[in-house]
């Protein structure tokens, strides 16, 4: 059995590796035997079934595909042009408004009063030049009683000397009648005078009229100025200063009160690579498709959510001058119509122009291509059924299909599935399959540039909502002071406002 040594049974065992290893061999050899397949009995391998379609050839137009922002054609940043406080708020944030609608009131008692005092100066000036008039017509008269006299004086003097010739008068006599010819002549001088001071008076009271219409004016225009309207037609941001708050205004640094964007129609701006930009570049001078700065491209446009077709229609508007040296891009931009007004300024939206003229492609489905290293080939079996590889030279995406730049015919049947069991020059067993071509993307495979008549510039005020346009005493809570509030614009005519849909409005002023 065993061995005790050391007060531990040990077994007497004793292994042989010599003698147990030509049995191990041949038990790993028979087990391997065993579990090797049978070779078939008989025949040749079963031929790889594999399906098969023929390539699609048809007329397309290529769209290409890019990233883009919308914007709005005209955005403004709604200030004040005088400081004052700021009396009363006359529109709803996120409101749609008009052109001219009335937005906020600036405290006018300051600018009325001063507005007074302009027109007292006015009627103090034109004062002045009555009395200056009145001065000259005066002096003139004056100068007339002295030409009289002057002209009495000489001929008294005349006499004299011929009364001094024959003794009959004193030389203390004649050198009276000669010194009242001087001083005659010294107020008739001084009458002159008179009317000239008389004429420069007038023309400086004049002046003194235009100064003060001016400093008028100067004074209607800040109040009018109180009563802040919208420069464009869109959609109002929130309020960004309440009621009672003291405003500055007439600089750059004026208080933000609000913003308004337009938003019919819209601007949609994104960006080309250098490659994309040559490309159009060399279709322009090949005349296969004309330049989207001499023409307006055609464009179509789709939002973040939609995703079966692009369903927004629009024209290119505008080609950069120059390639950005940051990002080697060029900026494009679009033009699109929005009377629904489901485009908002700052969304994403994917963004198609033509990238080709109308021309014949060769589509296949991207599942038939494969990949070796950087080469892209196809497997194209010809009659006899015998399997061929073709490397092809890929483009962009049609009708769900790929492009297929060079490499094919148009006439040739290609394995659509089943590429993994051929190989070039392998005989193989196929089906039939037709490649299907989809219409997901809704674009049309024939384009013309947009005529001018459908262009959409210049549709930014007409496309805006109908507002209902009312006296400026309907938009404004009752005050006192109002009357002098409402003073006439400088061109002579009154100011009317659009207040938001439901405010009462007078009927004499509806549209």
């Amino acid at each position: 059995m065993g061995r005790f040594t050391g007060g531990v049974l040990k077994p007497n065992v004793r292994f042989s590796v010599r003698r147990s290893m030509p049995g191990c061999i041949f038990v790993v050899i028979t087990a391997i035997c065993g579990c090797a397949p049978s070779a078939p009995k008989g025949g040749d391998a079963p031929l790889p079934e594999v399906v098969v379609g023929t390539v699609v050839r048809r007329p397309i137009v290529e769209w290409d595909e890019y990233v883009a922002r919308l914007e709005a054609v005209e955005s403004v940043e709604v200030r004040a042009r005088v400081s004052g406080y700021l009396k009363s708020l006359h529109f709803e944030e996120g409101q749609l408004v008009k052109q001219g609608a009335l937005l906020c009131i600036v405290d006018p008692r300051p600018f009325e009063a001063d507005l007074g005092r302009a027109a007292a100066d006015v009627a103090e000036a034109k004062a002045q030049v009555s009395q200056s008039r009145s001065l000259l017509v005066q002096a003139e008269a004056e100068n007339r009683a002295a030409q009289a006299q002057l002209d009495l004086s000489r001929k008294q003097l005349e006499r004299a000397q011929s009364l001094l010739e024959k003794k009959a008068i004193s030389s203390d006599e004649f050198d009276r009648q000669e010194f009242q010819l001087r001083e005659s002549q010294a107020a008739f001088d001084a009458s002159v005078s008179r009317i000239e001071s008389a004429a420069a008076a007038i023309v400086t009271a004049e002046a003194n009229v235009l100064t003060m219409e001016s400093h008028k004016s100067i004074a209607e225009l800040n109040l009018s100025y109180t009563r802040i309207v919208a420069p464009i037609s869109g959609r109002t941001s929130r309020h960004m200063v309440t009621e009672g708050n003291l405003i500055s205004g007439g600089s750059a640094q004026s208080t933000l009160l609000t913003t308004i964007v337009s938003v019919d129609p819209m601007h949609c701006y994104f960006d080309a690579d250098e490659k994309a930009f040559l490309k159009y570049m060399r279709l322009a001078q090949s005349g296969e498709r004309a330049s989207s700065r001499e023409v307006k491209n055609p464009v179509f446009v789709a939002l973040a959510d939609e995703t079966r077709g692009f369903t927004h229609t629009g024209h290119m508007d505008f080609v950069d001058n120059r390639l950005d040296a940051n990002t080697g891009t060029m900026r494009g931009r679009a033009l699109l119509s929005n009377v629904d007004q489901t485009l908002t300024p700052g969304l994403f939206a994917r963004l198609r122009i033509p990238g080709s003229g109308r021309h014949e492609a060769i589509l296949i489905p991207d599942s038939s291509i494969g990949t070796d290293q950087a080469q892209k080939f196809v497997f194209v079996v010809n009659s006899d059924g015998e399997v061929a590889r073709t490397v092809v030279e890929l483009g962009g995406m049609s009708h769900g299909l790929r492009i297929i730049r060079n490499g094919l015919k148009g006439d040739e049947r290609i394995i659509l599935r089943g590429l993994r069991r051929v190989r070039p020059g392998l005989r193989v067993k196929t089906s039939e399959e037709a490649v299907e071509v989809t219409e997901d993307s809704g674009l049309p495979d024939e384009y013309e540039p947009v005529p001018k008549e459908k262009w959409l510039s210049g549709e930014v005020v007409r496309s805006q909502p109908e507002a209902v346009r009312v006296d400026a005493e309907s938009a404004v809570p009752p005050d006192p002071d109002r009357e002098t509030a409402e003073a006439p614009t400088p061109d002579g005519t009154s100011t009317s406002t659009a207040v938001p849909e439901g405010q009462p409005a007078s009927a004499a002023d509806n549209d």
